[in-house]
């Protein structure tokens, strides 16, 4: 019988989450369908219902529904209670589970596919919504010095900032950054789907510093924005080939069936649509 998955977001036709899931599903031999599906901004929770009544076993949540997807669950993991967000749902008899993933998988992005060392770091994430909330949990316990989340609305970036009060999390808006700058910039802002950039200094970045795009598969306005001759812009979608134990396939929610042995297994590295997940393609996949 097949699985039914959907990634469930709006807008979500960019999404290249199928394309990735169908490289999962004949790497490890499942039977899957996966979807897009786009909800109507006030009809989240219904348009969850609709497809779990269908059939449906999960799905990954993208923007704006990641603080709706949290909402929905009757059971969240401890990543995801912290973030007030999820990226993921898991559907069963007895309720919905959800997940965020996309911290570590942000985390393992930048310091094992970049290399880039978090200690001491000063970072600046801008964008206070649901993309945003995964992140910060992760960044500030890799050893982050400092981490300033900039938003338009300053009370909302505030907020998120008290979740992790005790932590180096503070908050400010896009004006106060004038005269600041830092090593990690993170664009988590809905800005490139519209074609747009936040409004920010291009001062922010420090020499040497790594910008980071959320939206991948284009050139976006927010890396315009960065010197390149002192910035390393980086987009997602590059793939890094590499080898993993089984038990990080299982870390990341990926299918995992009994023809893979319990040693490393050679693969490549995806970065995917959904907030730093890090998707997997088995090097002896069918190639697209």
């Amino acid at each position: 019988m097949t699985d039914r998955y959907a990634v469930i977001g709006n807008p979500v036709a960019h999404s290249k989450s199928p394309w990735i899931h169908a490289e999962f599903a004949r790497a490890t031999r499942q039977d899957i369908e996966y979807l897009r599906i786009e909800a109507p901004h006030d009809g989240f929770a219904r348009t969850v219902g609709e497809f779990r009544s269908a059939n449906g076993r999960g799905a990954n949540v993208t923007l704006p529904f990641k603080e709706a997807a949290y909402r929905y669950c009757d059971e969240v993991s401890a990543e995801g209670r912290l973030a007030g967000a999820v990226n993921t749902l898991a559907f069963a008899p007895t309720g919905t589970r959800g997940e965020n993933t996309d911290g570590s998988g942000l985390l393992r992005d930048l310091t094992v596919n970049l290399g880039f060392s978090m200690r001491g770091r000063v970072i600046l994430v801008l964008g206070a919504g649901g993309a945003a909330r995964g992140l910060l949990g992760p960044l500030a316990g890799a050893g982050a010095t400092r981490i300033v989340i900039a938003n338009r609305t300053v009370a909302k970036a505030q907020a998120l900032a008290q979740r992790f009060s005790g932590s180096s999390v503070e908050a400010c808006g896009f004006d106060a950054l004038a005269g600041r700058d830092f090593d990690l910039v993170i664009n988590a802002t809905s800005a490139a789907m519209h074609h747009d950039a936040p409004r920010i200094p291009t001062s922010v970045f420090r020499k040497g510093a790594l910008a980071y795009e959320l939206v991948y598969g284009h050139d976006t306005p927010f890396l315009a924005l960065a010197p390149f001759d002192d910035i390393d812009p980086v987009m997602r979608g590059e793939v890094v080939r590499t080898t993993l134990p089984r038990a990080t396939l299982a870390e990341f929610g990926l299918p995992v069936s009994p023809m893979h042995a319990a040693e490393p297994i050679a693969a490549d590295f995806l970065v995917s649509a959904d907030g730093g997940v890090l998707a997997v393609r088995f090097v002896d996949a069918p190639r697209r």
